[in-house]
């Protein structure tokens, strides 16, 4: 591997704007902000107003802003430049935001990778986006990351420079430790908001990875639109367990904060209990993120005996959201919450906004929250189809123009592969995703209905469903629930189910009882793992 002190680097990626045609009303006049400018607009006007807190430090603007630039000035000094991509692998430390933040700096593209990312997926990024500097922890959670990079590095042409977070003791040889301390010169910036920003990596819902490509404004665009529905303003400190290397974490961490100029609270290691006291603490009145972080407030708050909560607001996302715990943490904390739904693709699509009703916000996914977007169905049946969408927030497209092609139409329109109908004021409701649908004898069974009744037992802690695969019915549905005490059986679920309505041929036909279910660092059920699961599962007991 190169010394770090090596300046004078062969390129890796340098990230263009794709051919993809926006839609000629997104495109909007004027040479726009970079979205850097804004946290260098709030270290000027209010230098020592709290910005951001982690789990032992307390930034002002002032010092995010002057820690932006000495990392700035010290990846320059390694060798990135505008347009190459920079990767940060790092939790939820104030370090990561000073890392984006000296990304934008300097004009690079921002490649977050969350911390639960092992060998295969890293290989994978690293071969395609192909980034000019990493930005990694020593260890976090146990697992030592500097080993595993000193193992995957030698396999690229032209390996990063790599700067190490809270290094434990000496580094390898090719390994830097992450300095954001010091002063000079700001760097120079030749990038326009019309540039890549940012390269997102989907989440891990399913097998394949794509890297989705966003320049300042589609990401300013959904900043405005999810914080305007929010009724978000400075005085509403944001309290943030998403992991800042997540679509919703990096748009809630770095962005809103500036954009709005509110403080925003750390927390690397979920932990229901210490979340509420955190948010007490700190009086917190604003988060975002899956079901798992509202189930669990929900949990903590119930078992602290008391409803009150500093909290105003919660916005629930990851399509999964049961319409029972947005009604039970309105009625019980006394709280706004509301469901809402995007992607990397196309983040902050619609949400069940502070001024929206009840209904809008725990039984739909919400109302679009930009002006000029548009929804269609694909396909529909039954007033359920695939989501075609389109809007001003909507992504440039992936980093591999290959599969471009297939994920847009003739019009511009996104095939988002989730099912979801479109109500009479233009709310939108998910019903799970095109994988979602299981073909029992020729009858489409939508995986999510099933699974919002189940949610509603009281033996049941959290579910999926998912196909299993059948000689005679093609599929039946295999139900993975995580028990809330003693652990249910089929015949209680099925009768359950009979009793809320449902169709017998819905009932699940198999049930597995598991600690947990695996998800994505946000929260997303990774349902194709189940599936391969199920599948193993019954291979195994087929040749006994």
């Amino acid at each position: 591997m190169r010394s770090m002190s090596q300046a004078s680097r062969t390129q890796g990626t340098r990230i263009i704007r794709p051919t993809h045609p926006m839609h000629p009303d997104f495109v909007e006049p004027g040479p726009g902000r970079l979205l850097g400018s804004y946290l260098t607009g709030l270290a000027a006007t209010r230098p020592g107003d709290l910005a951001l807190v982690d789990a032992e430090h307390r930034l002002s603007w002032a010092d995010l802003e002057q820690r932006a630039q000495a990392s700035a000035r010290q990846l320059v000094a390694h060798g990135l430049r505008a347009h190459d991509v920079a990767l940060v692998m790092l939790p939820n430390w104030w370090e990561a935001a000073v890392a984006m933040h000296g990304f934008l700096k300097v004009g690079a593209v921002t490649n977050p990778v969350v911390p639960i990312y092992r060998d295969a997926e890293l290989s994978f990024i690293l071969r395609q986006a192909r980034p000019r500097a990493l930005v990694i922890p020593h260890r976090f959670r146990g697992f030592d990351y500097v080993e595993m990079f000193e193992r995957l590095l030698p396999q690229l042409d032209d390996p990063p420079a790599v700067l190490v977070v809270r290094p434990e003791g000496p580094l390898p040889p090719g390994f830097g430790v992450f300095d954001a301390s010091g002063d000079g010169a700001e760097v120079e910036n030749p990038t326009s908001a019309d540039d890549v920003c940012m390269l997102m990596y989907t989440s891990g819902t399913t097998s394949d990875p794509k890297g989705v490509l966003h320049d300042h404004r589609t990401l300013e665009r959904a900043v405005r639109g999810m914080s305007g529905h929010s009724a978000l303003d400075p005085d509403e400190t944001i309290f943030m367990p998403s992991p800042v290397t997540h679509i919703t974490g990096f748009t809630w961490v770095v962005l809103a904060p500036v954009l709005v100029g509110t403080p925003c609270v750390l927390m690397d290691v979920w932990d229901p209990a210490r979340a509420r006291e955190i948010i007490e603490a700190e009086q917190c009145r604003f988060s975002i993120g899956a079901t798992p972080f509202l189930q669990g407030l929900l949990d903590a708050y119930r078992a602290a005996g008391t409803g009150e909560c500093a909290l105003h607001g919660f916005i629930c996302g990851g399509a999964d959201v049961p319409a029972d715990l947005i009604r039970a943490a309105r009625r019980e904390l006394g709280m706004w919450a509301g469901r809402c739904y995007g992607s990397s693709e196309v983040p902050a699509y619609v949400i069940g906004g502070r001024d929206q009703s009840e209904h809008i916000c725990a039984e739909t996914d919400g109302i679009p929250m930009l002006p000029g977007s548009e929804a269609r169905l694909h396909e529909a049946v039954d007033g359920v189809g695939e989501l075609l969408l389109r809007g001003p927030q909507m992504f440039l497209g992936y980093l591999d123009p290959a599969l471009n092609a297939d994920s847009f139409t003739a019009d511009g329109f996104f095939h988002s592969g989730d099912l979801g109908e479109i109500g009479p004021d233009g709310e939108v409701t998910i019903r799970g995703r095109k994988k979602d649908i299981i073909l029992r004898g020729g009858e489409n069974v939508s995986a999510k209905q099933v699974e919002d009744a189940l949610y509603r037992h009281p033996k049941v802690g959290a579910v999926a469903v998912v196909a299993m695969p059948d000689p005679v019915l093609v599929e039946r549905g295999c139900a993975f629930v995580v028990p809330a005490g003693s652990p249910p059986s089929l015949a209680e679920l099925t009768a359950f189910l009979g009793e809320q309505g449902l169709a017998k041929q819905k009932w699940p036909e198999r049930l597995e009882i598991v600690d947990e279910l695996p998800a994505t660092a946000s929260g997303k059920v990774q349902k194709f793992r189940l599936r391969e699961q199920i599948r193993e599962l019954l291979a195994r007991e087929a040749a006994l």
